[in-house]
């Protein structure tokens, strides 16, 4: 873990207590005068401090500098993602947080299945540990559209990942892209794109939604 997260992470003393007390006294087994970094994902600093004062309940912080040390890819991703199978949101989550990507925003395609739901405050919460991992300095944006349409409405430049045999990920420059759920998208949802906006990648292998939001992550920004 690069860093611990604490709203309050910043202030000139800090007192920490319950899951973070635990994870510094008996996971870390820090001891008094160690140092520790902190960030509140909020201000783009890195908040050097040192341990004050330790026991078996509190953990006392002393604040000694704070440094403008912003992590973040060069390249803004968003992805619209339809949603599938919150376990595999999930599962791969983590990774397109660690490879960078800025914002997902999901939504219901015609061919999603309209009884997977998202738990956001789960999602969250994965989000955190991944960023505290990989010292990311602010989390990757969560949001929620209607469909397809809709999100189309506030991101009219986006890029469609489908089948394309001419038109692919390493000749376009991207910002925003829709990435389908199994099943790919329906003919309608296709129309809703032109030609020269629907990119695919250079395989004759059919990938899983999963695969493929990793796949572009991985070509955009790494």
């Amino acid at each position: 873990m690069l860093y611990l997260y604490n709203t309050n992470a910043g202030v000139s003393e800090l007192t920490l207590e319950g899951d973070d007390h635990r994870y510094i006294f008996k996971v870390r087994r820090h001891k008094v005068d160690d140092t520790l970094y902190l960030r509140n994902l909020q201000d783009g600093l890195l908040h050097c401090y040192t341990i004050g004062y330790l026991d078996k309940r509190s953990v006392m912080l002393e604040l000694r500098e704070s440094t403008r040390d912003e992590i973040k890819a060069k390249v803004n991703l968003h992805i619209g993602w339809c949603i599938i199978d919150p376990k595999s949101v999930e599962k791969v989550l983590p990774t397109l947080n660690e490879m960078g990507v800025d914002k997902i925003t999901f939504f219901y395609c015609k061919r999603s299945q309209k009884s997977f739901t998202l738990d956001f405050k789960r999602l969250q919460k994965i989000l955190l540990n991944s960023s505290q991992q990989s010292g990311r300095s602010q989390m990757m944006k969560l949001e929620e559209a209607k469909d397809l349409p809709t999100f189309l409405e506030d991101n009219p430049n986006a890029k469609m990942l489908n089948f394309s045999e001419s038109n692919f990920m390493g000749n376009s420059k991207i910002e925003t892209i829709v990435i389908g759920c199994e099943g790919g998208f329906d003919v309608e949802e296709v129309a809703l794109f032109k030609l020269e906006n629907i990119v695919g990648f250079d395989t004759p292998l059919v990938l899983k939604s999963e695969s493929a939001v990793c796949g572009v992550a991985g070509k955009i920004l790494l």
